[in-house]
């Protein structure tokens, strides 16, 4: 049985193939047994060029019972471009949670550009849709009940009380639709995939690059299967010691307000900014009152009010990028935009309509965040809005009242790492990322110990691998030949 630890009291292309069933693989006290390698995947060419190959995988849903219900993995590769000089086969952890793998790799633009061109030249680039992701049976929900989900700006007891029951709802509605994968959709789960993916390759050993919510697989692989680890890259570090509500709460949401103090510093400093000679902040503020307000249109949506946690989460995900200009000629536009006009009608959705949830069921299984009442939740958010008073409702609050009545114990809850014979493991993070804070890449580094060395990026973004030479080769030269930088090792902002 995978190992488990102690409860604690974030479109995709078609996939053909071969469907490959993964044979039972006995337990050993203590830890999870490894797949034998062997390569028996039957690939068939896909994607936009049929320069890729997509296969599926039949893995057992609940790893603790093989012998039981099964799901396909979707997975898809690109043949290393130099044979002669291959090393292996790299495997890419997708983010999200909820990104797809699949996409990453048979996509051109915006897909396998993602990686260098000696990367590609190296190595067969392999990836997946996670389990209740894209391909890999999707978590299906009722339309209309994804659409109606509760706002985190949650201002009463009856609002909370709401809340939890529309979660309730929206839980045992996907569930229904879903089967038991939507209740073994955690991390843990897809740790024994990647290892029977692994298998399926032929790889005696795993290397691997996980961006953002992929590194928790990164990291929870190396526990688990430590000595098959030939070489892993966590990029963007997600840190899931973080075991308190609050704790994730104001370490998430003062990386979203340092990041829009960076917004804000380049409006000043940059001419071209459309807001530049104004005070960003005095107008953010009147945004959001006039969206409280219902006063400002949704850009989207011309005619309908935009709600101010709309406001915020577009916001927010411009700091990825992070895309400033766009932001701030977005802000401006908005800044000098008339009311809505009219009563906007609700947009109908069909009864038996359904749509996909790539979120909730992965999420909510790794993280514990209880919250036991409105009178807690409201606390909770005092004080986090006097740590980000820009980004109060960005989106880890709407992540935290996703999961308002979860059941609890999680399936995988926060644990802090215990790594032992794993590989050397490289981990990067800009220094004013929005969404996986610099201090969880350097809080993760210290619970790895001499295993890990970290890169850190000087500018901001979610994302570092592709942010200039400095982090990509340094990046490609150790998954190549496993030469690590020196642990003080700082990338320019470019």
């Amino acid at each position: 049985m995978l190992r488990r630890h102690r409860a604690a009291a974030w479109g995709t292309a078609a996939v053909t193939g071969l469907a490959l069933v993964v044979a039972s693989i006995p337990a050993r006290a203590g830890g999870a047994e490894a797949a034998p390698a062997t390569s028996t995947i039957g690939w068939r060419a896909c994607g936009p060029d049929g320069g890729a190959e997509c296969a599926t995988l039949r893995l057992p849903v609940d790893w603790s019972h093989p012998g039981g219900p099964t799901f396909g993995l979707a997975i898809a590769r690109r043949k290393a471009l130099d044979p002669a000089a291959r090393i292996g086969t790299l495997v890419f952890g997708p983010g999200g949670p909820g990104d797809s793998g699949v996409d990453r790799v048979t996509r051109l633009e915006g897909g396998i550009d993602r990686f260098s061109d000696e990367l590609r030249k190296r190595f067969d680039i392999v990836s997946f849709d996670p389990r209740g992701v894209g391909a890999s049976q999707p978590v299906t929900c009722s339309a209309a009940l994804l659409g109606a989900r509760p706002s985190p700006m949650i201002k009463s007891s009856e609002q909370f009380a709401a809340a939890l029951a529309h979660n309730a709802r929206l839980r045992a509605d996907c569930r229904a639709r879903t089967g038991p994968l939507y209740d073994h959709a955690d991390t843990l789960s897809t740790v024994r995939d990647v290892d029977a993916l692994r298998a399926a390759l032929g790889e005696s050993k795993l290397t691997f690059h996980g961006s953002s919510y992929g590194t928790l697989l990164g990291e929870m692989y190396a526990e688990t299967f430590p000595e098959h680890v030939r070489a892993m890259v966590l990029e963007s570090v997600v840190d899931h010691s973080v075991r308190s509500t609050r704790r994730f709460l104001v370490s998430e949401l003062a990386a979203a307000q340092d990041s829009f103090g960076q917004f804000v510093a380049w409006c000043k400093r940059t001419e071209s900014c459309a807001l530049h000679g104004k005070d960003v902040r005095a107008v953010w503020r009147d945004l959001r009152a006039r969206a409280a307000r219902g006063e400002l249109s949704d850009p989207t949506a011309p005619g309908r009010p935009l709600p101010e946690f709309h406001l915020v989460l577009m916001a927010y995900k411009k700091f990825y990028g992070p895309d400033w200009a766009e932001l701030a000629s977005i802000l401006a536009t908005l800044n000098e935009s008339k009311p809505p006009k009219g009563t906007p009608q609700p947009a109908k959705t069909p009864a038996e309509a359904t749509a996909t949830d790539n979120f909730t069921a992965q999420f909510c299984s790794d993280w514990s965040l209880p919250v036991r009442d409105y009178k807690h939740y409201a606390k909770l958010m005092r004080h986090t809005a006097k740590v980000a008073p820009d980004m109060t409702y960005a989106r880890p609050a709407m992540a935290v009242s996703t999961c308002l009545g979860w059941p609890q114990p999680v399936r995988n809850p926060q644990h802090r790492l215990r790594v032992h014979g794993s590989a050397p493991i490289l981990l990067s993070n800009a220094v004013h990322d929005p969404a996986t804070p610099y201090s969880w890449a350097q809080n993760v580094a210290r619970q790895l110990g001499r295993t890990a060395t970290l890169l850190t990026y000087e500018g901001a973004g979610h994302g570092t691998y592709n942010r200039g030479p400095c982090t990509r080769d340094t990046i490609d030269r150790y998954l190549i030949s496993l030469r690590l930088p020196d642990r003080a090792t700082t990338c320019p902002a470019t």
